[in-house]
């Protein structure tokens, strides 16, 4: 009985680690290694030259999230739903960019600040501009895509979020959106909670044990977690680059105009890789022909319609609200691809 145990116990363990990116990267390239063996050394060196590329990015990144969650620096996203309307839009929109959660906190931060009172506005600018740019995203879409397409995806991620609250400002002015929230509230899905407002981050986090532990711990996690889905975006990078015609990409969302911009984002909704596997598989797009205005409103559009951050949407607010959200958000992610493609 306890052999049974064990072996189930193995066999739980086996089928876990074939669901991850490490099973699927082994998966692809020992499917090269077997069907094209005269192109599997070199589909091995683009990709370890690639993630070398990128290894100091990742580092840095790496060590920055650590810091910010060690120091507990989130909480200070909770001041910028304080004073006048447009002020918290403008803050919401900024720190949307900047705070390091993951899509389980956001979820309960949201619910308070709802129930408390803030406007849907303010809260709108944040939840768009959120799922788009974090310090670590910024560091690894510099790192694959260069740092112009990092910052116009930064400029695009606040603009976004400026284009969704005061589009929901105007709107509630003229009675819509009253009551946002669903009756039933769902809870946080990790059990992690959201950042308290009334909290103070500690910038010297090395004075506490359990600041220093929270340290050690993020780094580790978020360490692994970025290596893990860069080895297999730059798998399938390597992989798109060899064996995806040239001609199908360009065909698709290559060229200049609106069509190939507004194609890119439809197909970047569904299609959505988070955002440390969407940047190395843009940069292999666009080695194939895709334009840098339909890259953008691709990773705009994924971003905002990546299932946690929809899930947060849904699971609090009522119809009409998530309705607005996705359609701010495909919308932006358009004329982000059009000025970005302009400039």
């Amino acid at each position: 009985m306890v052999e049974l145990t064990q072996n189930a116990g193995k066999a739980k363990t086996l089928g876990s680690w074939l669901m991850t990116p490490w099973a699927l990267s082994v998966a692809l390239l020992t499917g090269a290694a077997v069907l094209d063996p005269g192109n599997f050394r070199s589909v091995v060196e683009f990709t370890l030259a690639a993630l070398g590329s990128t290894a100091r990015y990742i580092l840095f990144a790496v060590l920055l999230l650590a810091y910010l969650k060690s120091t507990g620096a989130e909480t200070m996203v909770a001041r910028a739903f304080e004073g006048r309307e447009t002020r918290m839009i403008l803050l919401a929109a900024l720190f949307g960019g900047l705070a390091p959660f993951c899509s389980c906190e956001v979820i309960p931060f949201i619910a308070g600040l709802l129930a408390l009172g803030a406007p849907l506005s303010a809260v709108m600018a944040f939840w768009l501009s959120s799922p788009l740019i974090d310090p670590p995203t910024l560091l690894i879409t510099a790192g694959a895509l260069g740092w112009p397409f990092a910052i116009g995806k930064a400029v695009a991620a606040v603009a976004l979020g400026l284009f969704g609250g005061f589009a929901i400002k105007l709107l509630r002015g003229r009675g819509g959106f009253a009551n946002p929230l669903r009756k039933q509230q769902s809870q946080s899905c990790c059990g992690c909670g959201g950042p308290k407002p009334d909290a103070k981050p500690n910038w010297r986090f090395w004075n506490e044990e359990k600041r220093r532990v929270k340290f050690r711990e993020e780094f580790v996690s978020n360490g692994l977690f970025l290596l893990k889905w860069l080895a297999l975006a730059y798998v399938l990078e390597s992989l798109l680059v060899h064996y995806v015609p040239a001609g199908v990409i360009a065909g698709l969302v290559g060229g200049e105009g609106v069509l190939p911009i507004a194609t890119a984002a439809l197909v970047g909704m569904p299609a959505y890789l988070n955002s440390y596997v969407a940047p190395p598989l843009l940069a292999g797009l666009m080695e194939q022909g895709m334009s840098a205005g339909a890259a953008m409103a691709f990773m705009v559009a994924g971003a905002v319609s990546s299932i946690p951050a929809m899930a947060a949407v849904w699971s609090l607010v009522k119809p009409r609200v998530f309705a607005a959200y996705l359609g701010l958000g495909v919308s932006g992610a358009i004329l982000s691809g059009i000025l970005f493609q302009l400039i």
